[in-house]
């Protein structure tokens, strides 16, 4: 059987520090296999979230371990990680994190530049035209509307060839009817280029759209297809 492309091993993690910590994730145990999509659903507050960051490597565990594209990120140091981030996963936000002061065309270039790409603009230019905006390559963040923008955010995170996608509520500053066609965009991406693609969502129809789902509660796995049984509480 294939290493799958992300692996958690009793995965803990606690925000905040006194009376204020959060214990997020408890012990949680996953594996996605690549080319998978998979809905992660539960309550706000539960731990969904801060999952998918996980995966991403933009927080790091305080216990437990995390394999992601054959990269253990819990023995990496941070400019590591960084490194796998950029080569092997494509983030994208709720709120898009365009750069407001570069155009369209520079905000899916840069990542490209930083990794060292010399062809950062035209693999930059070649996605933006892919997802539809060949002609708001010189547009700024302020001058494109949400849909247009988190299209941006799309050709950003596609534009390394990254091997697992992570998205997080991406249709959720979006109205119905573009947020369908950011979502029909997304898994066709995805299924073009046979990459994994983790979805956090409150949308139960965007959800179903998915391979599978997993349930997250209180920071626990409370129903997954193939989850692991040690992982596992009763809802």
């Amino acid at each position: 059987m294939a290493e799958p492309i992300v692996k958690l091993r009793q995965a803990h993690l606690t925000l905040g520090s006194g009376a204020s910590s959060v214990h997020v994730l408890k012990g949680i145990d996953i594996d996605i296999a690549a080319g998978e999509s998979v809905g992660i659903v539960g309550p706000s507050g539960s731990g969904k979230s801060t999952l998918l960051m996980v995966v991403a490597g933009l927080e790091r565990l305080d216990t437990g371990e995390v394999h992601v594209a054959g990269n253990a990120l819990h023995g990496l140091s941070e400019d590591a990680v960084a490194a796998v981030r950029g080569r092997s996963v494509g983030i994208v936000f709720q709120s898009f994190h365009l750069i407001p002061n570069m155009t369209a065309l520079e905000n899916v270039a840069v990542p490209l530049e930083l990794a060292g790409k010399s062809d950062a603009f035209d693999r930059a230019r070649a996605e933006l035209v892919a997802v539809g905006l060949g002609d708001r390559l010189t547009h700024y963040p302020g001058q494109l509307s949400g849909g247009e923008q988190q299209r941006v955010a799309i050709a950003r995170a596609l534009a390394p060839n990254p091997a697992l996608i992570v998205a997080d509520e991406p249709t959720g500053n979006l109205d119905g009817e573009t947020g369908r066609q950011i979502t029909d965009l997304l898994f066709a991406k995805q299924s073009e280029r046979g990459a994994t693609l983790l979805l956090v969502t409150h949308d139960v129809t965007l959800a179903e759209r998915c391979n599978r789902q997993i349930a997250v509660r209180s920071g626990r796995i409370v129903d997954a297809d193939t989850a692991p049984a040690s992982s596992k509480v009763v809802a």
